[in-house]
């Protein structure tokens, strides 16, 4: 049985492909469009998603898209009666729900196939109920708490329930225009950062302040008795009928959200080209306080509802690395699970699980243990590569590779690390890389300047070996997905400072031999040199999604000041590439077309 899910006409736009309930592939289409955060009809990605599979999209015998537009029907249409929205929202929201229920009318023409000849029966699966199933029908647990916060979707913005066995029992809603996701967003236009995905930069920068507003936002967002929570609109204007989502080209915007009346509290807001001062760094702490306190309010209620020693969590909002890193302090929960797409491009993993799972009602047999789900390459693809651009060819066995890659980091270098399949989710894994050593503490500063280019204060997360975790951190608890940050033990603070941020903490990743044995060896080799089992990761890019192809490596390693590029077994030094970037040529290859594998 062949289930293929989709994310469409929302962030992230991705696919992934269900396989007799197994996993095949999973990607966002940003990974091929080069737009970050993709929100359109995700074409490339079904693509990859069959190729993968080995499938026509005439084999497919269900496809479930994560929207459903009929859901709530009556508190929209009570919504457009009370608030009488502008004309351009109802376009809007008329626009995007013809769309998705035309997926398959979409889907065959942009495969080239005659319509009547796709077998699928269809399922528009509600938005949080694909986010509640992406977490639950994955993780180890028999029986766990799940709960989705996000923005919104299908007009909810956080649903709570049960997950048992091969089924979900949803307990509770919070409707727009309550939400604990566009509350941060708003505070993230308002601090002047009005991309759309911001949100982490103001998680960064909330570790510098104080909670100097805490009281202003604890009447800006209020809980209530039954565990869930709701804003006072005073405060925003998302809710009006003037906000729209829109996407130009497929990149997502989302017009301001926050009223005029947040700058009585809070003062005037931040343009993005003005300085950042200690008032914002005390109201990005308190935003995030004020998040912490409304999520363990949700959290707490729903482990005495379920009596579940386990969570599964989903939504933008889980993406809070911070707030995760404190669940077990806060929460009588004992276990989390958070895959690495918790967001809304895991909602098509969790579209197909639920119709597998939930509506099939077939047992669960898959557990989602690793991120790697995207393409790979042969070495041959990799040596065409190089050779188009003019480059050596040199190949090392992998122990040589492992020994000159851990020494060039530990020599202060900056490495590109391209290995295997690509990681599923906003954050590099190990395969699409760059890695530098974690004692020099000016090399925060150095990644910033040579390539990310961004905010100075944003942290760097560390990599380290599974089984040394509790040496270096408070807790101990696995986290393979870079998805929770703990405290840096005191002692080890001086040793990995370019990954302990200023409030003495990591988002760690984990790093199991089992799942992703080339890049435990490297740190292991890391650690044979240094003595310290850990690496400072961060995603192989500069300003745009995570390369894919080992065309973009390439693209990436040669206009950057990157020292060292380990491309599968092919080591290359910016030496060997020549001083000054190559001029990168022409190989025939359409920017934003569907990677040929090989």
């Amino acid at each position: 049985m062949i289930i293929l899910g989709i994310n469409a006409y929302h962030g992230d736009a991705a696919a992934a492909i269900v396989v007799d309930g197994k996993l095949i592939a999973g990607i966002e289409e940003e990974r091929f469009r080069r737009i970050k955060h993709w929100a359109g009809f995700p074409t490339q990605a079904i693509a990859y998603c069959l190729e993968e599979a080995g499938a026509k999209i005439e084999d497919v015998d269900h496809i479930a898209i994560s929207r459903n537009p009929m859901k709530n029907l009556q508190r929209k249409a009570l919504y457009a009666l009370t608030r009488r929205p502008s004309l351009s929202w109802m376009r809007n929201r008329v626009s995007n729900m013809a769309k998705v229920r035309s997926a398959e009318e979409i889907l065959a023409k942009s495969l080239g196939v005659d319509r009547s000849k796709l077998r699928a029966r269809m399922h528009q699966v509600e938005h949080h109920r694909a986010h509640l199933a992406s977490a639950f029908f994955v993780s180890p647990f028999e029986q766990a708490a799940v709960a989705s916060i996000d923005g919104f979707g299908d007009f909810t913005s956080t649903m709570i329930g049960n997950g048992k066995g091969s089924q979900l029992e949803v307990f509770d809603s919070v409707r727009f225009p309550h939400s604990l996701g566009l509350m941060y967003t708003a505070v993230t236009q308002y601090l002047g950062f009005t991309r759309y995905g911001d949100e982490y930069k103001v998680m960064g920068l909330a570790s510098y302040g104080r909670p100097a507003y805490l009281d202003a936002f604890r009447k800006i967002v209020r809980e209530r008795p039954d565990g869930l929570f709701e804003l006072d609109l005073r405060y925003f204007q998302h809710h009006t009928g003037n906000v729209n989502m829109t996407w130009n080209d497929g990149e997502p915007s989302i017009q301001q959200c926050y009223s005029d009346k947040l700058i009585k509290p809070l003062g005037p807001a931040r343009r993005k080209e003005d300085p950042l001062d200690r008032r914002h760094e005390d109201i990005a702490h308190s935003l995030q306080a004020r998040l912490e306190e409304v999520y363990f309010h949700v959290l707490n209620h729903l482990q005495k509802k379920t009596a579940a020693k386990a969570l599964c969590l989903a939504g933008g909002v889980a993406f809070n690395s911070v707030a995760n890193g404190k669940i077990f302090d806060k929460t009588p929960f004992t276990d989390v699970y958070i895959q690495s797409a918790a967001g809304d491009a895991g909602t098509s993993v969790g579209a197909a699980y639920y119709v597998y799972n939930q509506l099939l009602q077939k047992p669960r047999s898959f557990v989602m243990q690793s991120s790697y789900w995207g393409p790979s390459y042969s070495d041959e693809a990799m040596a065409s590569t190089l050779r188009s651009y003019g480059l050596p060819e040199t190949r090392l066995p992998d122990s040589e590779l492992m020994q000159v890659t851990a020494k060039a980091i530990a020599d202060g270098k900056v490495v590109g690390w391209f290995q295997g399949k690509l990681e599923w989710g906003p954050r590099a894994l190990g395969n699409r890389s760059i890695l530098v050593d974690p004692r020099r503490a000016e090399m925060k500063d150095l990644l910033n300047e040579r390539i990310k280019r961004r905010e100075p204060f944003r942290p760097f997360a560390p990599s380290i070996l599974l089984e040394r975790v509790g040496d270096f951190f408070e807790k101990a608890y696995p986290d393979p997905f870079m998805i929770k940050v703990y405290p840096v033990r005191q002692e080890k603070r001086a040793v990995i400072p370019a990954v302990t941020h200023v409030d003495g903490t990591g988002r760690l990743q984990t790093v199991d031999k089992a799942a992703n044995p080339r890049y435990w060896q490297l740190i292991r080799q890391f650690e044979d040199l240094t003595g310290v089992p850990v690496v400072l990761n961060t995603s192989f890019n500069e300003n745009e999604p995570i390369v894919c192809t080992p065309k973009e490596a390439v693209e990436c390693f040669l206009r950057t000041r990157m020292d060292v590029l380990a491309l599968g077994n092919y080591f290359l030094t910016k030496e060997q590439a020549g001083a000054t970037p190559a001029k990168i040529p022409d190989t025939g290859v359409v920017k934003g077309s569907a990677p040929k594998l090989s």
